[in-house]
C-alpha cells in the first residue's frame, strides 16, 4: 500500500505552493485539497496562460490526474461554478473529462455566511481580523456547531427547506448588526450553482482516497494558506478557520496518520502576510516596498498588497516541527538579488529574554 504525500506552506501562505504542485503533480494519480476554501488562490501557468484556482486542486491541467475536493474544504458553489466555467472557456473541462470529484461531507458556503462575515468585520472596526469576506469563518462555525449544510445534502428532496432554515438563523443574527443587504440576486445564483454542483460526482473522500492507496496509486494532499495561519497553532486570533498542518490532511480527507508519507514544506526566501495580525520581521519601509514590488506580492484572490519582511527562522523551525517536514522547497530566492545585504531573524526578544522558538504571545516579541 502506498502513502499520501503532503504539500503545504510553512509561513503565512502565498509561498508558491501552486507552482510546486504544478511541477510535482504529474507523478501523482490523485491530487486532493484537504482544507480551506475560496479564500485561497493558487496561481498556475498552462499553455502560456495564467489561471488562479480558488477551490479546484492544482492537478486539474494534468490529463492523467484525478482531482478531489476533500471533506475538510468549504465550498462556495457560485465561485466553484465560475472557476469551472472559466476553465471550460479556455478549453479545459475536468467535469466532462471525469477528472474532478467532490467529497459529500464538504460543507457549503451560503450567501448568508458571507453576509455574516462582512457584518462581523464591519462591527469590529480597527480590531478586525482581516477576513477575505468569503464566508469561510461562519461556515466552519456552522460546521463545528452542527448546523451546516454539506454537498451530499444537495441531492436530498428537502434541501431547500434545510437551506431556508439555516439562512433564517443567519438573518436573525444579522438583525443585531447595523447591516443592510439584499439577497435576491445572490440566492438565485446560489441555487443555479447548486444544480451545476450536482453534475459533479460526489464521493466519500475517506473511501475514495484509501481506495487509491490500496491500489498502489500515488496521492498528493494539497494544502492551502500556511502553517502560521493554522486555527490551533497559528497567530491566533489572526488565523484562518481550518487546520493548515499535516494533521489537517488526515481529518480533511479521511486518512490515518500512518498513511502519511513525505511532507513537502514550501517557504519563501523572505516572509509575507496578508491582512491583520502580528508579523515579527515586517519591514514597513522602503525595503519592504522593494520586496513587494520585485516579488509581485499582491494577493491572487483579493489583489491586496502583502506585508513583507525578512525571513523568520524561529517561525520556520516551528512550522517544520508541527508538520514533520521531510523535504523543503525555497521559492523566490531570486528576489534577494536586489539587496547587497540580506537579513535573517534567528531569535526573538521576549520579556527581556532571548529565545529561538515561537512563544504563546508573539505580539510583543522583537526579532534579533
Amino acid at each position: 500500500m502506498t502513502q499520501v504525500d503532503v504539500l503545504l506552506g510553512l509561513q503565512w501562505g502565498d509561498e508558491g505552493k501552486g507552482k510546486i504542485v504544478d511541477v510535482l503533480g504529474p507523478q501523482y494519480d490523485l491530487i486532493a485539497r484537504f482544507q480551506g476554501g475560496p479564500n485561497a488562490g493558487h496561481t498556475l501557468e498552462f499553455d502560456g496562460k495564467k489561471f488562479v484556482l480558488n477551490t479546484i486542486p492544482s492537478g486539474i491541467f494534468n490529463e492523467k490526474t484525478m482531482n478531489l475536493i476533500g471533506n475538510g474544504v468549504v465550498i462556495d458553489p457560485i465561485i466553484l461554478k465560475r472557476e469551472l466555467d472559466n476553465l471550460k472557456t479556455s478549453g479545459h473541462d475536468p467535469v466532462a473529462n471525469g477528472r474532478l470529484v467532490i467529497a459529500r461531507k464538504a460543507h457549503l458556503i451560503l450567501p448568508t455566511h458571507q453576509l455574516l462575515d462582512a457584518a462581523n468585520e464591519q462591527k469590529m472596526g480597527k480590531d478586525k481580523i482581516g477576513s477575505t469576506l468569503k464566508g469561510i469563518g461562519p461556515t466552519y462555525m456552522d460546521k463545528t456547531g452542527r448546523n451546516g449544510l454539506r454537498v451530499g445534502d444537495t441531492t436530498l428532496p428537502d434541501f431547500k427547506e434545510r437551506y431556508t432554515k439555516l439562512a433564517n438563523k443567519h438573518k436573525e443574527l444579522l438583525s443585531h448588526y447595523n447591516f443592510e443587504y439584499d439577497l435576491t440576486e445572490k440566492e438565485a445564483a446560489f441555487f443555479e450553482a447548486i444544480e451545476f454542483l450536482k453534475t459533479i460526482p460526489h464521493v466519500d473522500s475517506e473511501h475514495f482516497v484509501n481506495g487509491y492507496l490500496k491500489e498502489g496509486k500515488k496521492v498528493l494532499a494539497e494544502g492551502a494558506q500556511g502553517t502560521l495561519l493554522d486555527i490551533d497553532f497559528g497567530s491566533y486570533p489572526f488565523v484562518t478557520s481550518s487546520n493548515t498542518t499535516t494533521a489537517g490532511a488526515c481529518t480533511g480527507l479521511g486518512i490515518a496518520p500512518n498513511k502519511i508519507g513525505s511532507v513537502v514544506g514550501i517557504f519563501k526566501a523572505y516572509c509575507t502576510r496578508v491582512g491583520s495580525g502580528p508579523f515579527p520581521t515586517e519591514l514597513d519601509n522602503e525595503t519592504g516596498e522593494t520586496l513587494r514590488q520585485v516579488g509581485h506580492e499582491f494577493g491572487a484572490t483579493t489583489g491586496r498588497s502583502r506585508r513583507c519582511g525578512w525571513i523568520d527562522l524561529p517561525a520556520l523551525k516551528y512550522a517544520i516541527m508541527l508538520n514533520g517536514v521531510t523535504e523543503m522547497v525555497m521559492t523566490k530566492a531570486d528576489v534577494m538579488n536586489e539587496f547587497d545585504t540580506i537579513y535573517v531573524c534567528t531569535h526573538y526578544e521576549h520579556n527581556g529574554e532571548k529565545i529561538d522558538y515561537m512563544p504563546y504571545d508573539i505580539i510583543s516579541i522583537k526579532p534579533t
